[in-house]
This record gives C-alpha cells, structure tokens and sequence, in this order.
C-alpha cells in the first residue's frame, strides 16, 4: 500500500511530472503519474468525511483527464481515470443528467483501457448478446482487472441510467462478464465482484428477468469473502434482496449489523461511513416500506 501524499508532497510531484513531460521522458511521467493515482485512491478510500472527498475529488477527475490526454495508451492511467470517475458518479452526484454524464465518461475510459490489452473488447458496445457472450472465452487472468474495472463502471453507468429501459438491456452482458471475471480469477476475485453480481442480479424485479436467490448467493459470498469488513456487501444485500422480497427480518439485521459495526478498515473506510449513512436511511424508511 503507497503512503498517502500530503499537499506539499503532490505539489512536488506534479511540478517533477511537468518537468519529466517538458524533458521528453513520457514513459517516467506515465509511471509516476500513475504512482501518484494510486496513491490518490488510496487516501480517498481511507478517508473518513465523505463530504471532503465529495469536494475534492472533481479536481483530481480533471487531473486524470490531462494525463490520460498526454498518455492514451496508459492502461493503468485509463483505468484509474475510469475508477474515479465511475465511484464519483455512481456515489457523490445526486442531479440525473449528469450523474449518466460522468458515469458514462467512466465506462468509455474502462472500455479504452481494456480495449489495449485485449482488442476483442473495442467492439462490445457494438454487439449483441450472443456475440459479446463469445468474446468472453478468451479473457483470461492477465485481464483480469481491466475486465473487474469495465464491469464496475458499467455498475456504475447502469445505475445512473436505472429508469432508461435501453440501458438496461445491457444488463445481461454486464453479469456475463462479471460471472467471467469470477471464472478466471477463482479464490484470487476480488469480494466486491460478488458484491456487484448480487447488485446487478437484483436490479429487475423476477418478473422482468431479475434473480434474487443467485445473487443472495453472491451477497453472502462478499460478505463471508471481507469477513464482515466490508459493510457496503450487507447494504446492498439489505436494498437489494431484502427489500425486494419484503424480508422485515433480514433487512433489519443486516441494517443493525452495519450500525454497530467499526468502519474503520484499510481501504474500505470511506464506503463503510457512506455505508453507515445509508443504513441509517434505511433504518428510518423501513417502518413505511415494510
């Protein structure tokens, strides 16, 4: 895990990068760079105040933007790029229009940067189902975390765009790359994979194509994976399939058990607080829900 950068610290390294940059050395500003965006993601997510993040992250999505324009064939720059701009959208923008606008900003960085790595991806947009089906089974482990963060942002762009039925249509493809995700990384995968599985199960009702007992399955399995430590897995399973099924019982257990919890946990600090405050809406709403 990098250090968190202090502000004399980034003001440094962002005056070296323009130097470097001036000098003609891109591959070292295109490692630093992406040094520095680790370092970024690493103090946003082990931030407590969701409110500081809210205001400070717009700054850095423009940043990325200036380094991604220098660097269009960085994977790790596209990526981090896609990451910040994804988590904003899907989190911090309340306002419809442009929570689709910067969420969809997100998925194109995350379609550029696997689009590098394996070129079958550049069409996906493109296909139909079955056809984007059939270019899964060449994804393997080296593309592992381009496809998590492609299917992530894709959460994140189908969330934003929740009542547009035509986006919605794309929600097969997103969990049969989420499902191949899982296939190709095994018990390497990353918890919240399960997580966004559970989410994107859930988004329809049954009726409509929805399957709440598989991505139960999956929620459990987020859970069980974070040992316990990642609260938002129990949040989404209380919004997800609790409220869904109408189960009183789950829900409210899963809503106290993230209230009673520590949020404090090396990278997960910051969606355990917003987590936490998600659970106390859902604590105050369920009585007329229910």
């Amino acid at each position: 895990m990098r250090p968190n950068l202090r502000r004399p610290q980034v003001l440094t390294l962002l005056v070296l990068l323009t130097g470097l940059a001036t000098g003609g050395c891109a591959s070292l500003m295109s490692n630093a760079a992406s040094g520095l965006a680790d370092s970024l993601s690493s103090g946003i997510l082990n931030n407590d105040d969701p409110e500081t993040v809210r205001a400070g992250m717009p700054s850095y999505m423009i940043m990325m933007d200036g380094f991604v324009h220098d660097n269009p064939g960085d994977p790790a720059m596209l990526g981090a790029a896609a990451n910040l701009y994804a988590s904003f959208g899907a989190v911090f923008v309340d306002d419809p229009a442009r929570a689709s606008r910067i969420t969809a900003r997100g998925r194109d960085y995350a379609l550029r940067g696997i689009c590098i790595s394996y070129v079958a991806a550049c069409d996906w947009r493109k296909l139909t189902y079955d056809e984007f089906v059939a270019t899964l089974d060449g994804l393997d482990a080296r593309h592992a975390d381009a496809a998590y963060l492609y299917g992530f942002a894709t959460l994140a762009f189908l969330r934003a765009h929740s009542s547009d039925w035509n986006s919605l249509a794309e929600l097969p493809q997103a969990e049969a790359l989420v499902k191949r995700y899982l296939d190709i990384t095994g018990e390497a995968a990353k918890s919240s994979a399960h997580m966004y599985l559970g989410i994107l199960l859930t988004l329809r009702p049954p009726a409509l194509g929805g399957k709440p007992e598989e991505a139960r399955v999956h929620f459990e399995k987020a859970i069980a994976l974070s040992g316990g430590r990642d609260l938002s897995a129990k949040v989404e399973f209380a919004k997800g399939y609790a409220k869904l099924l109408y189960d009183r019982e789950l829900h409210d257990r899963l809503v106290g058990e993230v209230l009673e919890s520590d949020p404090y946990a090396d990278g997960l600090t910051l969606t355990n607080v917003l987590a936490q405050q998600e659970a106390l809406r859902l604590q105050a709403e369920a009585d007329d829900y229910f």
